[in-house]
């Protein structure tokens, strides 16, 4: 499928980081797809996901959240660059690596994912989300409160319907099986500083829009773009909010052009 034989200096070190409620495990089909061909594959969970052990009722914050992406980044040599993947809320997590760490990303690669810009607190593009898209109306779901923060738990119609209707029965049945309650932190977010040119704006980032996502639809990735200023994005065609599962080839492809490209 990809040509194995790469020279050392064209492989990438590639940080996959997920969305809410799921966990490293999501990244199951490309990981081992860029891996084939020679490149570096670090798929994180993040603080009450995947198989972290905390739970989200004790990560107060969405610095806590992001620590162990945060860590991880803070571990590397000082010269090692990498190409930062986000996905859905994910990119939240990656914009703040892009904050603290500009130095030891590459690019920062937004996969239907949330993207904040520098004009507005963190929060503002979640604030136009819910406004939108009421998370209170999602079927099955659950968003109970808890000490300082709302949280969510997907459920399953939900996730059927919207997130994963272009995945197998077995994708499915994997997130019925592995789904953990999770939160956007909007609480936190709001009071949090706005980031920097310094910082994640001087980083490139890159869009790929999912153009079946139920769960973010097209039309607000669009929204987001233009609110961010993107100016490179991607399109992968009959994907849904689970691109990297739904269309694990499409989406390696595109991560291998961008990565050629930009890091």
């Amino acid at each position: 499928m990809f040509k194995a034989n790469m020279d050392q200096k064209q492989h990438k070190h590639f940080v996959l980081v997920h969305g809410a409620c799921v966990g490293a495990w999501c990244w199951y089909k490309l990981k081992p797809q860029l891996e084939s061909i020679g490149h570096k594959v670090t798929a994180l969970d993040l603080a009450a996901c995947g198989i972290n052990t905390q739970k989200i009722e004790d990560v107060d914050t969405f610095a806590d959240y992001s620590k162990p992406l945060l860590e991880f980044l803070a571990s590397l040599d000082p010269n090692e660059k990498v190409v930062l993947v986000g996905h859905s809320f994910g990119g939240m997590s990656i914009a703040l690596a892009m904050e603290k760490f500009p130095e030891k990303i590459a690019v920062g690669i937004f996969i239907t994912a949330f993207i904040p810009d520098p004009h507005h607190k963190p929060s503002y593009v979640l604030h136009q989300y819910i406004e939108r898209y009421p998370i209170t109306g999602w079927l099955d779901s659950e968003v109970p409160f808890h000490g300082n923060k709302t949280l969510l738990l997907l459920g399953s119609k939900f996730l059927s319907t919207n997130f994963f209707q272009l995945c197998s029965k077995e994708d499915l049945e994997l997130v019925n099986s592995l789904r953990r309650a999770g939160s956007l932190f909007v609480e936190d977010l709001s009071e949090a500083e706005n980031f920097s040119k310094k910082g994640f704006e001087s980083i490139q980032c890159v869009y790929i829009v999912a153009n079946e996502d139920l769960a973010i639809p097209v039309e607000f990735q669009q929204w987001m773009i233009q609110n961010t200023e993107i100016d490179v994005v991607k399109v992968i065609n009959g994907a849904d909010h689970m691109a990297m599962l739904s269309k694990p080839q499409e989406l390696c492809l595109s991560l291998l052009d961008i990565a050629d490209k930009y890091a």
